[in-house]
């Protein structure tokens, strides 16, 4: 982008404007930072919820057989509550899922890339200040 640096007039003025940008490319590499370990986070949070949503499915199929074949009685009983806590365990996963998993995983490698980007203009406009500084 062109900037219309050619409005500073002062080296003083570029200083400022510098000091400025500075700042900002500080922020903009601590929200890099911040996003790639939500990133790796979110990575690693996927994988652990997909295996243990597979296993509780597993342990569910098994459970729903065996409650449909009990008579009635403590046992079933146990059994339907142990069902229902394995239900909900599998709700809570698949909210789990939908914060952390694939996703939201790619959401913060958008954000990191828009950051980048960021970054990639902010040194850009630092270039373009310092040629001004350097040319009054």
């Amino acid at each position: 982008m062109d900037y219309s640096v050619s409005t500073l007039t002062a080296v003083a003025d570029c200083d400022t404007v510098l000091a400025l940008i500075e700042k900002e490319k500080k922020d903009l590499s601590f929200r890099k930072l911040s996003l790639e370990r939500q990133q790796e986070n979110y990575a690693n949070t996927t994988i652990e919820v997909s295996s243990e949503i597979e296993a509780i499915n597993a342990e569910l199929a098994a459970v729903n057989t065996v409650v449909a074949t009990l008579p009635e009685g403590d046992t079933k009983d146990d059994n339907i509550k142990r069902q229902k806590k394995l239900e909900y365990s599998l709700f809570l996963l698949t909210n789990r899922k939908a914060n952390y998993g694939a996703i939201a995983l790619l959401e913060k490698e958008f954000n990191i890339a828009r950051v980048v980007k960021e970054l990639e203009e902010a040194d850009a406009f630092t270039a373009a200040v310092v040629a001004r500084r350097n040319s009054i």
